[in-house]
């Protein structure tokens, strides 16, 4: 039930990092019992905002009120004891213990006057916690058996268990599937009539209007507004966000695809992870490659770039057959590989955005043993502009950077290895609209200028938007190829779907 009295309001929040301002005179209300959606380019201050509410940082100027009033939190444990809790885009938990051991860390219930865990108070009390949300999950599982989905489950049960009265949740859905995704609004929806307050932080416009009440816009660290969902459209709201209107969200695709078969491959096959794969994929050509999730893309694509061996099968590259054991070889052949895991794979967070960029070619920049800094400072210059990531400058420290920027910048690296086949894995996950529509720009000019790329993707707007065909993947094997001009929603899901290829097979 919604009150009058706000749960949380934050008033002219203000934050300088070494005198460059982050966010600037910043309001939210959370009102009990409603979803409230924060949206706003990668760079806006969202999540500088929720650091600040959440005890991480303190706001230079500015005051929060918690039930009307004024609190000031020195610590992140000062924020959950005040009921206010985070659940962040990139999960941490502990894989080798349980998932009771996971929730109740750092507090766990002991045998009274004694230094001795109460294991079995811990595992009923997990329990009663995941019934209250309708779950059932075995409190004795260790994490590390857990999927993606279950993970993020327990995160939300661990919040709860703070007594958390306001739930911060940043980009819940980014690795979910979309039975996955209707779970956790059925949890969402729960803790609403429970009087919860959720802070909800997406890109996926679909989403935002399915679960939101209300809707915040923030834009270069400045508050825009704050709307009713019900009184917004996607236009409108992209529009608020970006400053202007995006009439297109994916470019109108001049066809670059020739028939000369640039990558072949042929019955590739890793035992337990995908079997008998094979395509080809033409110059100027993006090969949409698509299914749910643990369907073996990723894997795929690992395999292909020599991170994961597989068992046989063949790899041509213009008609000549190559061996790609390890991932030198495929740069050498000239593909490159952006990884959806851009934080454990794609960077080095302490290091800087020009470290970062020009880690794998420091060759070219190199006399001998030494860097010629005057060249390696205008490639990175030069690919900052052409990407428009938003750095205060090339020497900062990527981890402080948002997803979007860093997504970049993984992006970046490969391009600077010149390749003429890249495979994007989940290219554009947790990146705003604006953001993404600058990626499909980048991808779209690329194969004019005779690049190749496959491009793996949960998101069917995108899949749809910008692949000329569309590989469908079903528990490790490729069940269908479809041309841009056949491709609907329905046809590659039917594809995806195992009972549906028990049927077409």
């Amino acid at each position: 039930m919604v009150t009058t009295q706000p749960l949380i309001e934050m008033q002219g929040i203000t934050k300088f990092f070494n005198g460059v301002k982050a966010v600037h005179n910043i309001s939210l209300k959370l009102q009990s019992g409603t979803v409230h959606a924060l949206m706003g380019e990668n760079g806006a201050g969202k999540s500088t905002t929720m650091k600040i509410l959440t005890g991480i940082y303190k706001p230079d100027r500015g005051i929060i009120l918690v039930d009307g009033n004024e609190v000031h939190f020195a610590s992140p444990k000062a924020a959950l004891d005040h009921g206010i809790s985070m659940i962040h885009q990139e999960l941490s938990p502990v894989l080798e213990m349980s998932i009771a051991e996971n929730v109740f860390l750092g507090r766990e219930p002991m045998f009274p006057g004694t230094p001795f865990i109460n294991y079995n108070k811990m595992y009923r009390e997990t329990k009663k916690l995941f019934e209250d949300l309708g779950l059932d999950i075995n409190p004795k599982r260790k994490m590390k058996h857990l999927s993606i989905s279950e993970t993020q489950m327990v995160e939300i049960v661990k919040a709860v268990s703070y007594n958390s009265r306001v739930i911060i949740m940043d980009e819940p859905t980014s690795s979910l599937a979309d039975k996955e995704v209707e779970q956790l609004f059925k949890i969402i929806r729960k803790l609403k009539s429970d009087g919860k307050g959720i802070i909800y932080i997406s890109h996926k416009m679909e989403e935002i209007f399915q679960i939101s009440d209300d809707i915040t816009v923030f834009r270069d660290g400045e508050y825009i507004s704050t709307s009713e969902a019900k009184n917004l459209t996607q236009g409108l709201l992209i529009k608020q966000m970006v400053g202007r209107e995006l009439t297109e969200v994916f470019p109108n695709r001049k066809k670059a695809i020739t028939n000369e078969v640039v990558l072949e491959v042929n019955d590739l096959s890793a035992k337990g992870l995908f079997r008998g794969i094979s395509f080809q994929l033409n110059k100027g050509e993006i090969l949409g490659l698509t299914g749910l999730m643990g369907a073996g893309r990723t894997e795929f694509v690992k395999a292909l770039f020599g991170l994961l061996p597989f068992d046989s099968g063949s790899i041509k590259l213009n008609n000549k057959t190559i061996r790609i054991k390890e991932p030198r070889d495929a740069i050498q052949h000239g593909i490159a590989l952006v990884t959806e895991d851009r934080k454990g794979e794609g960077l080095v967070l302490p290091m800087s955005v020009k470290a970062n960029m020009t880690l794998p070619t420091l060759k070219k920049v190199s006399s001998g043993f030494f860097v010629r800094r005057n060249a390696e400072n205008q490639t990175v210059d030069e690919m900052i502009t052409a990407l428009r990531i938003k750095t205060h400058n090339k020497n900062q420290l990527v981890e402080t950077l948002s997803g979007g920027n860093q997504q970049k910048i993984v992006l970046a690296k490969w391009l600077l290895t010149n390749p003429r086949i890249l495979i994007l894995d989940e290219p554009t996950r947790g990146i705003d609209i604006g953001a993404k529509t600058e990626i499909y720009k980048l991808m779209d000019r690329l194969t004019q200028e005779g690049y190749s790329i496959i491009m793996i993707s949960s998101e069917m707007p995108e899949v749809l938007g910008m692949s000329d065909r569309i590989a469908v993947l079903c528990e490790g094997r490729i069940t269908g190829i479809l041309g841009a001009e056949e491709a609907t929603q329905e046809k590659i899901l039917s594809l995806a779907t195992p009972d549906k290829m028990e049927e077409t097979t």
